[in-house]
């Protein structure tokens, strides 16, 4: 077999971000604790150079790699941009954060990176094998993060936690394949594709193969009734990581349900379709209502996530090129707002003080009336408000379900979407009309306060102008 065969050239950024990933995990063991910028620099470094990589190669194309274990498309190309972005975010916020604990270590930059490697392949693959590989990288890198400040009881536990029933999911999701590649004959995503096709009926095995693959993708998304991890997880780990899990691996499980239920299991869309109903219903209700209740921040976007998953299957279970670009626009967006969300904690957090409270935002405004207003930008985005992007996007959504003929679907997730607004409009009311119970000067560097600065006015100029990241979203499934 020849290199050309391989046609090595189009995974130059994962190729890159291996290379880099690994001379990182070298260089940092030469580092004192004084140097240890230069971690954090080359992890952005490479990033950086990951994603110029993938905007030169970007196609329009489809390509094939490793005999054909491996594709890059357009679908793929935007969401691994996205993903380096998001999770440069990520990494800016972060670096106060780890400071102020004593936890500033190369490693966590190193199993970062690790993770978008496995984000990477996720979204380019076109086998079962190199799909699951792929997220068992991710999910290896992101137990580690969760379990990262050693110090912590709290993330101690979220790890054990998050470990047990991540593997559970595996596991079901690897019996899934298994049993797809029993009555197909083959991994390959285009070649179960055309089996499926060809099969005139529905027979048992496809569906118990079906079941459990969509019981492991659930699990993963974090969707109800497969979702008690998420809030334990979310509030036992730093907040960093915390940002990390809610943001970019949300856009790889978005490419991970297009690759195995629309490309590899397109022809039982019926089936799937149904499976899908329930959840997301499931996921709108459970996650809008117990939000309510919570007092501490994380564990509030801890549910609010769980309802947003919600509506990107809605996206999903339309079953139309409208409803997965709908889809594909609401998870990029989503990311976008998740991290800034994150982002706010982070800033007003410093050394002893974890700022996770949902008493820590009161008087905010008073305090600071820059971040005060980001954050009301991200909250109003997340529950819908015009002119914020997030309300195109969930209008986005339910146009496509409205299309496909389910009116009464719609409807049940604009009720639950008008229940949780009252957890967000509870943030903005704490932020601008009670009075501070933490009157310490914000204190943190420029680059963040910048970054947090852009991450909010590019949602609210998203919300203005939203044409630009729709129709590059229509354009991937056109």
């Amino acid at each position: 077999m020849t290199l050309d065969a391989l046609n090595i050239s189009i995974a130059w950024p994962e190729i890159f971000l291996l290379s880099m990933t690994c001379l990182l995990l070298i260089v940092d063991v030469f580092l004192k604790q004084s140097q240890r910028d230069a971690s954090y620099l080359i992890a952005q470094f490479t990033l950086l150079g990951t994603l110029v990589l993938t905007w030169v190669n970007m196609t329009t194309e489809r390509a094939e790699a490793f005999n054909g274990t491996f594709v890059v498309d357009p679908l793929a190309d935007v969401l691994k941009i996205f993903i380096c972005l998001v999770v440069a975010l990520v990494f800016v916020y972060s670096r106060d954060y780890l400071k102020d604990r004593n936890i500033f270590k190369g490693e966590f930059y190193v199993l970062g990176l690790f993770g978008v490697l496995g984000m990477m392949i996720m979204v380019s693959s076109n086998h079962m094998l190199s799909l699951y590989l792929g997220l068992e990288l991710l999910s290896l890198s992101m137990y580690a993060m969760v379990a990262f400040n050693r110090e912590s009881g709290s993330s101690a536990e979220a790890a054990m936690k998050y470990f047990v029933l991540g593997a559970i999911a595996s596991g079901m999701l690897l019996y899934g394949i298994s049993i797809i590649y029993g009555v197909t004959g083959s991994l390959s995503i285009p070649v179960i594709a055309e089996s499926l096709v060809k099969q005139s009926e529905m027979n048992i095995g496809l569906v118990f193969g079906l079941v459990f693959l969509v019981v492991g993708l659930a699990f993963k998304l974090g969707a109800v009734p497969f979702h008690m991890w998420v809030p334990d997880v979310y509030h036992g780990a730093p907040t960093t990581v915390t940002s990390y899990i809610a943001s970019a691996p949300k856009i790889a499980g978005f490419a991970i349900i297009i690759r195995i239920l629309v490309e590899a299991l397109g022809a039982l869309q019926e089936d799937w379709q149904g499976m899908l109903i329930i959840l997301a219903v499931l996921s709108l209700g459970v996650g809008n209502v117990i939000a309510i209740a919570q007092t501490n921040l994380k564990r509030m976007l801890a549910y609010s996530t769980i309802s947003h998953v919600g509506f990107i299957l809605l996206g999903l279970l339309a079953g139309t090129n409208a409803g997965y670009s709908s889809a594909m626009f609401y998870i990029l967006v989503y990311s976008l707002m998740s991290v800034g969300g994150f982002g706010i904690i982070l800033l007003l957090s410093r050394a002893g003080f974890e700022s996770d409270e949902l008493n820590d935002l009161k008087g905010l405004n008073k305090r600071s009336p820059w971040f005060a207003f980001m954050m009301l930008i991200f909250m109003f985005s997340m529950a819908g408000v015009p002119p914020t992007v997030g309300f195109w996007a969930k209008l986005s959504v339910l146009t496509a379900v409205v299309e496909i003929d389910m009116l009464w679907l719609a409807l049940v997730a604009v009720f639950f979407s008008i229940i949780g607004v009252y957890y967000y409009l509870r943030v903005i009311k704490l932020m601008y009309f009670d009075e501070p119970e933490d009157t310490t000067e914000i204190k943190n560097t420029t680059e963040m306060q910048m970054a947090l600065s852009l991450n909010g006015l590019i949602i609210l100029l998203l919300g203005v102008y939203p044409s630009a990241l729709m129709s590059l979203c229509f354009s991937v499934f056109a």
